[in-house]
């Protein structure tokens, strides 16, 4: 899931700002994690991108966190013998 969410925001990167491979992976990592973009874009389309990409962002760690921490929610549920 982490490897898709950063191949979009790479290939945005890479196709609006005209970045290199490094510094789009950088924006887009940055961006992914939290952090916000490293280098501002330039251009309109840049600019809407890195936006809905930040928004597209937010959901993505909260979707990954929730993929991550059910199993383990799960197996406490029935520890404790919580039904629903």
């Amino acid at each position: 899931m982490v490897a898709v969410a950063l191949a979009v925001g790479y290939s945005g990167e890479a196709a609006f700002e005209d970045l290199g491979f490094i510094d789009s992976f950088l924006n887009a990592s940055m961006f992914l994690s939290g952090m916000g973009p490293l280098l501002n874009p330039a251009s309109t389309g840049g600019k809407v991108f890195a936006g809905l990409y930040a928004l597209y962002s937010g959901f993505a760690v909260i979707a990954i966190a929730a993929v991550m921490f059910a199993p383990v929610i799960h197996r406490v549920m029935h520890r404790f013998h919580i039904e629903e």
